[in-house]
């Protein structure tokens, strides 16, 4: 039978604790019922495996009226609504069509402005072609007040546009770090962090500075430095500043990074459900995150049904890169849970499809995962024409500098030279030695060397159990990638 609040606990199920935080310090409600639904609705927002029914007791009016209020507050301070709005009265602006209670509620918007908002510099360009669109009709009045505000916040504006160029220079070059590992990106560290912690900018600037100190620190493995910043912008979200749902999801999704490079997982798989409450543009991306992180807490069947919700949004997307990692998780997946054919399968009708664009972006992590399922069927042969057929070993060369490289497609070919007698087993142990001899003093890739050892074990059982003597377990295993 449903649930005669069944839409209503549709719709709560989608709010984000901060949302429901902003909510109730703004409320100010005299009715009991209300204020104790709300709190109900809070508390459900902050547990994603255990959910309170709604008290079937209270008239169902109240329980309407309440989701009509929180559309209504949290539209008010939603910074996507608000661009959605300047950009439509822009269009009418632009065409001679707005109305004149369009232009009453934007002169008003003009007169209030408070700086900063998030969006400034897109209101500061929809205030000068308001002001063309005055002058020309001879609106004296409205004019100056529309240019008095521009004159006021020109050198802001400046600023901020200079600044957002900047940031453009400043991703060329973390991009480049990751993509090719050809620059150095940590000389932007200080100028991101001024321009996330300079309260007079615009909201846009500050967010976009960390989403690029977050990248920095993937990109040489270091995290530290992040966590104030996540602290800091966390009491900004609770108070209702630059929100949407959008950014929320964002933040959720970036702060389940950063827990589970602490190794703190239960932290980063609370933040990756709660990333994944609604679906947006970057929704596949959340989901990969989630699923690797469960992979990482043995949770395979979890991870696997994880990916297979997200699964219809992967055959849609136009973001090769996202794209092509998900298909990575979601083989990885497949195997974590014994579905090794099944994992083979499915990578090779990818690789056909998409060799071109594999290869373009994220060839690592996708034949990693497309070799394990060869390893754990014990057909060494494939292993090794595909690593021939695809030049994988050529490419590895090439990737072995990179911060996060860890040698799971060398080894996977060497122990399948080794099941092929192709080498020895004094050559296979001297291979695997001296990459754990090298990272050994990289606690994160050590870890994840120790589990791929671990993997590979049944297959090389006396080589394994050499190395295992002679490298220690750190007591905390990670996957191969994440």
């Amino acid at each position: 039978m449903r649930n005669k609040l069944q839409k209503f606990t549709d719709f709560t199920n989608t709010l984000l604790p901060h949302e429901t935080a902003y909510l109730l310090s703004i409320q100010q409600f005299e009715d009991d019922g209300r204020l104790s639904i709300l709190q109900r609705i809070d508390h459900n927002s902050r547990q994603i495996f255990q959910f309170t029914p709604y008290d079937l007791d209270f008239d169902k009016r109240k329980y309407s009226h309440l989701k009509n209020w929180i559309e209504e507050r949290l539209r008010a301070i939603d910074v996507d609504a608000h661009y959605e709005w300047m950009s439509e009265l822009d269009r009418k602006i632009m065409t001679d069509s707005i109305l004149p209670n369009e232009e009453k509620e934007l002169l008003r918007a003009i007169r209030q402005y408070e700086h900063p908002i998030f969006f400034f510099t897109r209101f500061f360009e929809l205030a000068q072609n308001y002001r063309h669109f005055l002058l020309i009709r001879m609106r004296y009045e409205d004019h100056d007040l529309v240019d008095d505000y521009l004159r006021k916040y020109r050198h802001l504006y400046e600023q901020s546009k200079e600044i957002n160029e900047k940031l453009h220079q400043a991703t060329l070059d973390i991009v480049k770090q990751y993509a090719e590992n050809k620059a150095e990106s940590k000389q932007w560290v200080q100028w991101l962090t001024e321009v996330f912690y300079d309260e007079q900018l615009d909201g846009l600037n500050r967010y976009l500075a960390l989403v690029r100190l977050i990248f920095i620190g993937f990109n040489y493995r270091q995290f530290d430095f992040l966590q104030e910043k996540f602290d800091y912008l966390d009491q900004l979200f609770a108070k209702g500043v630059y929100y949407s749902k959008r950014i929320l999801l964002n933040y959720y999704s970036n702060r389940l990074l950063l827990h589970s490079k602490f190794r703190e997982f239960d932290q980063a798989v609370y933040y990756g459900y709660l990333s994944i409450r609604d679906k947006n543009h970057d929704y596949l991306y959340y989901a990969t995150n989630l699923g690797a992180v469960l992979l990482r807490q043995q949770k395979q069947q979890e991870a696997l049904e994880v990916m297979k919700e997200a699964y219809p949004e992967m055959k849609v997307t136009k973001n090769l890169h996202t794209k092509i990692g998900f298909v990575a998780f979601y083989i990885k997946c497949l195997n974590k849970n014994g579905r090794y054919r099944s994992a083979e399968n499915y990578a090779s009708t990818f690789l056909a499809a998409y060799k071109k664009e594999i290869f373009e972006y994220r060839w690592h992590i996708f034949f990693s995962s497309y070799l394990e399922s060869l390893i754990h069927q014990s057909n060494y042969r494939k292993v090794l024409k595909v690593v021939r057929q695809n030049r994988l070993l050529e490419l590895e060369k090439k990737y072995q500098d990179r911060a996060n490289y860890l040698p799971t497609l060398l080894w996977y070919n060497a122990v399948a030279e080794y099941k092929e007698m192709m080498i020895g087993e004094e050559e296979l142990y001297g291979r695997m030695e001296g990459f754990m001899q090298t990272l050994a003093v990289h606690a994160d890739k050590y870890s994840q060397a120790y589990e791929l050892l671990l993997q590979l074990k049944q297959h090389i059982p006396r080589v394994v159990n050499r190395l295992l003597e002679k490298f220690p377990s750190t007591g905390e295993l990670m996957p191969t990638f994440l």
